[in-house]
């Protein structure tokens, strides 16, 4: 396996728990206790994902995901004792792909951070054999090089907004339920948590819609989903 984690956790006991039992399955990590470390080690080193705790000394756990948000589209995992649906919004609104609250069973830890990684290999790997362009309405979204543009100026999506977007863009005029779009972006089991869903739709659509309250792409089916219009 041998994916490399950067692990940024001030909790030393927690740190060495979870550095052991990630070692022992085949990860390689690397280790941070705050926030600078954390951005240090990142702009020198490459990962395939970030386990990040939100409470850190120095610079915050937000601060460091927006430095890291600015620069790449690695998977970033929070995993905060702050478990509340603001905290949670917050934290993948800023472009965290996943949110684990503290206390985690290491069992689950693995999976998600497995589910994080597979999806990532899979989009790398699609992205080197496919290039593909398309255009609908104002958008024009460049598959290849991970890129959108309204009226010919870029947009800044994080990977998941993108992932939703693509879904959309590819399957116009199709109704896609809660369950589907999680299942289908983060290749795991939907459990019924709406938030994760609704942060990274509403932030999507803040981005793309001229007026998000009223979005003319991805329209709200009440009850049902969401679908994009041609």
């Amino acid at each position: 396996m041998n994916n490399r984690i950067l692990f940024v956790e001030d909790d030393h006991s927690i740190l060495e728990m979870v550095k052991d039992y990630l070692t022992k399955e085949g990860f390689q990590i690397t280790t941070a206790m705050d926030g600078e470390e954390a951005v240090s080690t990142f702009l020198n080193h490459a990962f395939d994902l970030i386990i990040l705790d939100i409470m850190l000394p120095k610079l915050d756990g937000l601060e460091v995901m927006k430095i890291i948000r600015e620069r790449s589209t690695v998977p970033i995992l929070i995993m905060s004792a702050k478990d509340s649906d603001l905290d949670q919004a917050l934290g993948l609104g800023l472009g965290a792909d996943d949110y684990l609250c503290k206390p985690f069973s290491m069992v689950q830890l693995v999976a998600r951070i497995k589910a994080q990684i597979r999806r990532a290999t899979k989009y790398s790997q699609h992205k080197e054999s496919v290039v593909n362009i398309l255009s609908i309405r104002d958008l024009t979204i460049d598959f290849t090089n991970y890129q959108v543009k309204k009226h010919d100026r870029p947009i800044k999506l994080t990977s998941k907004e993108f992932e939703i977007l693509k879904l959309f863009t590819t399957h116009p005029n199709r109704v896609y339920t809660k369950a589907q779009i999680y299942q289908s972006i983060w290749q795991d089991e939907y459990y019924g948590d709406e938030n994760i869903i609704n942060v990274h739709m509403r932030r999507l659509r803040e981005k793309i819609e001229d007026d998000p309250s009223n979005p003319q792409y991805i329209k709200t089916l009440w009850g049902i989903g969401y679908k994009l219009e041609e």
